[in-house]
């Protein structure tokens, strides 16, 4: 999708709960481990939200668009 729609990997959002997201997590150039994965995956994020049943990821694309 980054070269269909030509934007950087710097403007990618990822969010992730677990070891089959790791490669999109490293990528992307802000990414977000969901409260619930593991310590492996939260280490490699740029940023820890709450689990993926709280509506965290709502909040953060509000507050990166807003």
């Amino acid at each position: 999708m980054e070269n269909y729609f030509q934007i950087a990997a710097d403007e990618i959002i990822a969010f992730g709960d677990n070891f089959n997201e790791l490669d999109m997590l490293e990528y992307a150039g802000l990414s977000v481990a969901m409260g619930n994965a593991p310590d492996e995956i939260k280490q490699i994020a740029k940023e820890v939200t709450a689990t993926n049943n709280e509506d965290r990821i709502a909040l953060i694309l509000e507050r990166e668009f807003a």
